[in-house]
């Protein structure tokens, strides 16, 4: 079967009977990168389980290096010093009542993430039961 020319330019730069560790053999795929565009790479691991066991069934999550691309907004309803501690720690809305209320009258929704102290969980919902009585 003949091949193209920059085909045969790049299977020149992997050695077949090596077995490449992560970090090289991503460089030598980005080495052999010929398209304009960003190319994929599937990786294809024999991991040897059987799936129709409960026990053997593999799950996982992958955290992206640059995250999704998406900033989250972050909602913090806290009282008193944990107000200073939300800012801190990089919240970018902070307050309590004030915030319940701007929610609950004009249906403000710009924030992704919404976090609680357990002080304040009886006004984001107020059936919760009180964890300080």
């Amino acid at each position: 079967m003949k091949h193209g020319k920059k085909y045969v330019d790049a299977a020149k730069l992997v050695d077949r009977s090596k077995l490449y560790d992560t970090t090289e053999a991503l460089d030598t795929v980005v080495k052999t990168a010929t398209a304009k565009f960003d190319e994929t790479v599937e990786l294809h691991v024999k991991l040897g389980v059987d799936s129709r066991h409960a026990d053997q069934q593999v799950r996982g999550a992958v955290v992206l290096p640059n995250g999704t691309g998406k900033n989250v907004r972050v909602l913090a309803i806290c009282k008193g010093e944990n107000e200073k501690l939300a800012q801190e720690a990089g919240a970018d809305y902070v307050g309590a009542e004030d915030m319940t209320q701007k929610i609950q009258q004009e249906n403000w929704m710009d924030f992704d993430v919404l976090i609680t102290t357990p002080d304040c969980m009886g006004l984001v919902y107020p059936r919760s039961p009180r964890l300080d009585a």
